[in-house]
């Protein structure tokens, strides 16, 4: 039993369910990373046009916001779990409104990557506030059956990743690409409102009485713990972003940096990283794990299969997006027809097993593809979009400590972005002048290799069949 569970007592609601108010927020709050991670994919090629940037340098809006999101999304998903989610979110959504106004004013490349750094943290309490109030509402009512409100989420959220470039096509063909950081604005101050009236001010899931309070939270903290963390990310990140061998000390220092916050962790009464726990929790980090695998497909397709419509197709921005619309209408499509099965381990199967088939459709594809060959390919993908998002956020939920679901719900955030990055890079190594269909293929030959590796890791996980089982009655 956690502490969670022993100093709550479950109240049934007034109407015996979940808090409805709460979902509005929960999802606008949730979907402002996404819709950012994926708008920017159609804003690559005219950003580059406008200052004289090759897409090496663009590149870095894509990592910037993943850098900034991968470590700050656990370190506020932790103070989620300490302060509740209300504090978090609105500080963080008003900073992403702030970061919309700056990358709408910005002049120039530096300023416009310093906006999508103030992004990925401005975004980072979204999605752990969602699932603290998920699990809270959870133990408020005594009912712990949240898969109608979790699809909710993976509809909103990872379905909505695909949606943002038909967005920014759109808002691109209506008053260019600085439109795909303004709509930032409205966005965040829609969270603000929301949060405002409907957020609980008392935490609805908290700790023991020990550890109310400024004074204890504070003590549970851990900033030299999260220092460490972020130290050891950011120096592995760096270094995935640019493979180089003049980088081999980035490495080197990611490892001391880690070695070092495993002793603290261990020794810390209060750990913002218990290893302890993560560490005997294997089917969670093999979640994490797949995570990371199943996302780097997912972020190749949406960067590197985007620039390569409009570069070596020949498409403007505006109709990549639209051709991309088909992948996020089959995701929501899987997500809602699907969301409401307990079953996880059926997803990953056959998401994965599509992921490898449209990985192999991409050698198939070249300069004077017929435009429904291209739209086949999204629809394809769209299937593994809307299952394996869903199976590992529901795989998340579940395995996770209930006193640390924001900041397991941070670190599934993390391991999502890192497989970003790692498209990101890949992307900028294949494409290092111009999207092209000699690379598109070369990239397809790395998404492959990761789509059989995902999926030979499904079948021998014998935990995924207890996943969201129905529990015995008591």
């Amino acid at each position: 039993m956690t502490e969670t569970t022993r100093h709550v007592r479950p109240r049934p609601a007034p109407d015996g369910g979940f808090d409805r108010r709460l979902i509005a927020p929960m999802v606008l709050g949730a979907v402002l990373n996404p819709v950012n991670s994926s708008i920017i994919a159609v804003s690559l090629v005219p950003i580059g046009v406008a200052f004289g940037a090759p897409p090496a340098r663009t590149a870095w809006l894509v990592s910037a916001l993943y850098l900034a999101t991968a470590v700050g999304q656990p370190v506020v998903g932790r103070l989620v779990d300490l302060y509740g989610p209300r504090r978090l979110y609105l500080a963080g959504t008003g900073l992403a409104g702030v970061a919309g106004v700056l990358g709408t004013l910005a002049p120039d490349l530096g300023v416009l990557i310093a906006a999508r750094v103030l992004l990925g943290f401005g975004t980072c309490a979204g999605y752990p506030a969602a699932m603290h109030l998920l699990r809270g509402e959870a133990i408020r009512t005594g009912q712990d059956r949240p898969a109608g409100v979790l699809t909710v989420l993976a509809v909103a959220g990872q379905t909505t990743a695909a949606v943002g470039p038909t967005l920014g096509g759109l808002l691109i063909g209506l008053g260019g690409w600085r439109t795909t950081f303004a709509v930032n604005i409205p966005l965040a101050a829609a969270c603000l409102v929301l949060g405002a009236l409907r957020l609980p001010k008392a935490p609805r899931m908290s700790g023991p009485p020990s550890s109310s309070g400024p004074a204890s939270g504070a003590r549970r903290l851990d900033p030299a713990g999260m220092a460490l963390f972020a130290a050891a990310l950011v120096t592995l990140l760096l270094f995935l972003m640019d493979l180089r061998a003049a980088h081999w000390y980035l490495p080197l220092l990611a490892a001391v940096a880690a070695t070092a916050l495993t002793a603290r962790e261990l020794r810390t009464p209060e750990p913002f990283l218990d290893l302890r726990v993560l560490g005997g929790n294997l089917p969670l980090l093999a979640t994490y794990g797949r995570t990371v695998l199943a996302t780097t497909i997912s972020y190749c397709f949406l960067y590197g299969y985007t620039q390569w419509l409009e570069q070596g197709r020949g498409l403007s921005a505006s109709q990549a997006g639209l051709i991309l619309l088909p992948l996020f209408l089959t995701a929501i499509g899987v997500s809602a027809a699907t969301g409401r099965r307990p079953g996880i381990r059926g997803k990953l199967l056959v998401g994965a097993a599509v992921q490898a088939v449209a990985c192999a459709l991409l050698f198939t594809l070249g300069a004077g593809s017929p435009v429904w060959l291209l739209v086949a390919v999204s629809l394809l993908v769209g299937v593994p979009q809307g299952l394996t998002s869903l199976a590992l956020q529901n795989a998340v939920y579940h395995q996770a400590e209930p006193a640390r679901i924001g900041s397991s719900a941070g670190l599934l955030r993390t391991f999502t972005y890192l497989g970003a990055i790692v498209a990101a890079a890949a992307g900028a190594a294949v494409f290092p002048h111009r999207a092209d269909t000699a690379g598109l293929h070369h990239l397809a030959v790395g998404m492959l290799v990761v789509a059989l590796l995902l999926l030979m890791t499904i079948p021998p996980d014998r935990s995924l069949r207890r996943v969201a089982a129905p529990e015995p009655p008591a």
